[in-house]
């Protein structure tokens, strides 16, 4: 039987993010993942200023992602069709919010990862774990070719020995499940549903914007621009709220005959493709973070932010921090215990803030009530803006220990690119 050093199930920005940490300290590291890259993956392709900071981090050069567009400000209407301007700060500052397809997205971080020495096997899915004290025996699909595992192998596949595994397997994890920790019946906390289209008006082409439109709440409608007058649209709404997620379909129909929608995107904005819809995990709170030698990131470990149901920051923060442990704490076997407490460290305070916030969010009061005090002056729309892209900690108030001078007026990402 191989034995590997660290497995890492899932080639998303989280498992990315792990493996290239880990390789970069030369540890051998393998990436399985069942699709092929690039491939497509259902999202709102929006990337926060921690999205943005992780990249930086990770030296990817934004450069060689084809649809990446910077965004410089953001439109919020409220449900009474009340609208402000949010600016970023100045391009001198750095960048805090991009947009960027994960089709180009994920397969530039899989190729960062390649040119770091990360052995990705794509095409390859994981089928079966099992764990013990000293690491985790895969079962993985004998064809390359074939994520099932059907094709040459008869569904067998080959079994392979890691002495760490990194789950970046998303919401419903194949490893977690194998391992005996799936939970029974859960579809996520939000659902979302997406549809790319062109030739959109000049400010669905420029502008990102969020609209709370009345029976979303707290859900919303977006509108995300992308390069060649192109926008990624779709709303997102609470699994168990007003609206079944049966009915999205049709919902979807009724929002883009909605004036205020047509208007934004223009006349002549076109559908590229069929909508999409999916779930998301917003369970840090509750989730099992770790087990002996299996660390859980991204989707797997539901880091999603229960607000916006934004993913990419959460999951590269966690595919780091992974990598950390592993390649610091791996020979002293406290490993897991390491990043369990430090995902807690860095995502709790914000989860429970952002959790509150949702329930104000759920009434038309409290939405109306919010984007006035949001838009009130220019200080609290400026800094409205980067607390609503992660550049300061949503759970600021909750963590004594992260206040010190500068935390609201930091430098963005790529500061000094170019």
């Amino acid at each position: 039987m191989d034995t590997l050093d660290v497995a890492v199930v899932g080639a998303g920005p989280a498992g990315t993010a792990a493996a290239i940490t880990l390789a970069r300290a030369g540890i051998d590291v393998t990436v399985f993942d069942k699709a092929t890259f690039p491939r497509d993956k259902t999202c709102g392709d929006g990337l926060t200023t921690l999205a943005l900071r992780q990249l930086e981090d990770l030296g990817l050069d934004p450069s060689v992602v084809d649809s990446w567009i910077d965004v410089h400000e953001c439109w919020v209407t409220g449900p009474s069709g009340h609208a402000i301007r949010l600016p970023m700060p100045g391009a001198d500052q750095g960048r805090f919010a991009a947009v960027a397809t994960r089709l180009d997205l994920d397969a530039a971080l899989v190729d960062l990862a390649r040119k770091e020495g990360v052995t990705v096997l794509d095409g390859t899915g994981v089928l079966d774990a099992a764990e013990d004290d000293d690491g985790v025996v895969l079962r993985v699909s004998a064809d390359p070719a074939d994520g099932t595992g059907a094709v040459g192998s008869g569904g067998a596949g080959r079994e392979l020995r890691a002495r760490w595994v990194v789950a970046a397997d998303g919401m419903w994890s194949p490893v977690r499940r194998a391992l005996g920790l799936a939970e029974p019946g859960y579809r996520g906390d939000w659902h979302a549903f997406r549809q790319y289209v062109r030739d959109v008006g000049d400010r669905a082409a420029s502008e990102l914007h969020v609209r709370f439109e009345a029976d979303l709440l707290p859900g919303y409608f977006w509108s995300f621009p992308l390069e060649g007058r192109r926008a990624n649209i779709g709303f997102g709404i609470q699994r168990g709220g007003k609206v079944p997620v049966g009915d999205m379909g049709p919902l979807w129909e009724e929002l883009l005959r909605r004036p205020a929608i047509r208007d934004l995107l223009g006349p002549d904005a076109t559908p590229e493709a069929p909508h999409r819809a999916w779930p998301i995990p917003a369970r840090v709170d509750s989730s099992v973070k770790a087990t002996r030698r299996t660390l859980f990131v991204g989707d797997a470990v539901g880091a999603c932010d229960v607000m916006t149901g934004e993913g990419i920051g959460q999951a590269l923060l966690t595919g780091v921090r992974a990598g950390e442990c592993i390649r610091d704490r791996a020979a002293l076997g406290d490993a897991a215990d390491r990043y369990a407490a430090a995902v807690e460290d860095e995502l709790l305070a914000d989860h429970r803030m952002s959790a509150l916030l949702v329930r104000a969010l759920q009434h038309r009061k409290g939405a109306r009530a919010a984007i006035r005090v949001a838009g009130a002056t220019p200080w609290t729309r400026r800094h409205f803006a980067r607390w609503l892209f992660e550049d300061s900690p949503r759970g600021l108030p909750f963590t004594p220990s992260r206040w010190r001078r500068g935390v609201l007026s930091g430098p963005g990402a790529y500061r000094d690119a170019g």
